[in-house]
């Protein structure tokens, strides 16, 4: 990409994570993109757009494509595809964030090498990122992850609700899920993305396994994740500070989304 070039970016979604992405393209804080448009629903819709202060564009999800070289989806997975689907048919850089949808929709990553889209995926809470894709580059045999939460932060989760679980009503940790990533992101999509970016950086959702565990002694998003490789053995542990927004989400996602785009057309960058 010509480091002249401006590029359109557009956002699905002004929840926790795209207000602060928007804000801090609007400021001018990452040289080379433009806030061309944004998608918001409800009735907040207006009020997060004014609150923005700068001339953005309201389309729908659909329309967003249209209107940008990169697209930044914020959304819950239910409606995941409104906006991936229309990025990826138009050739265009679609970053999501929600990778718990992406696990059931692998068919655009097929989709973007027929249309020449690249789907680019922010490294979120999982700060170990490079380390799991170089070794994927060789022979990793397991990959396990631990996420422990504060128990309020699972509440809607299917899982939790198909389960009779009483968040309110637990007193010392407590594990409420034991299996695979692809099984975990079914259960808990708003709560796992991180679970669903590793298997996808590593061996796959299937076998990567997941624990979850809602613990009133943390305030924070904790992760532990162990790997064992044929070049290297590592552990990870991830303390993210919960979004005051959504403390569904860390205060980190929307850090590692700027940093994604600076990256994009950095003439030096550290890692792979």
């Amino acid at each position: 990409m010509s480091e002249h070039r401006e590029m359109r970016v557009a956002i699905a979604g002004l929840g926790a994570i795209g207000l602060k992405v928007a804000e801090t393209l609007l400021a001018g804080r990452v040289p080379g993109y433009r806030l061309a448009a944004v998608s918001e629903q409800g009735e907040a819709a207006g009020q997060k757009l004014a609150a923005l202060g700068g001339d953005v564009a309201l389309h729908s999800l659909t329309e967003l494509a249209q209107h940008a070289d990169i697209v930044i989806e914020c959304l819950p997975a239910a409606i995941f595809g409104l906006v991936a689907d229309p990025a990826v048919a138009a050739g265009r850089i679609f970053v999501p964030l929600t990778a718990a949808a992406l696990l059931e929709r692998t068919d655009l990553i097929e989709r973007a090498k027929e249309t020449g889209a690249r789907i680019l995926l922010p490294s979120g809470a999982l700060l170990g990122f490079d380390a799991v894709r170089a070794a994927a580059e060789g022979e990793i045999r397991s990959v396990r992850m631990v996420t422990r939460k504060p128990p309020l932060s699972l509440a809607g989760a299917p899982h939790i609700e198909a389960n009779g679980i009483v968040l309110t009503e637990i007193e010392e940790p407590l594990c409420v899920f034991s299996g695979s990533a692809r099984l975990g992101a079914k259960g808990f999509p708003a709560n796992v993305n991180v679970a669903a970016a590793l298997s996808l950086a590593g061996i796959g959702p299937d076998r990567t396994t997941l624990e979850i565990w809602a613990d009133p002694t943390v305030t924070r998003n904790t992760h532990q994740i162990d790997v064992d490789a044929d070049s290297a053995r590592f552990s990870l542990r991830i303390e993210s500070t919960p979004s005051v927004e959504n403390p569904r989400t860390g205060r980190f996602t929307p850090l590692s989304v700027v940093a994604l785009l600076r990256g994009l057309n950095a003439t030096f960058r550290v890692g792979s």
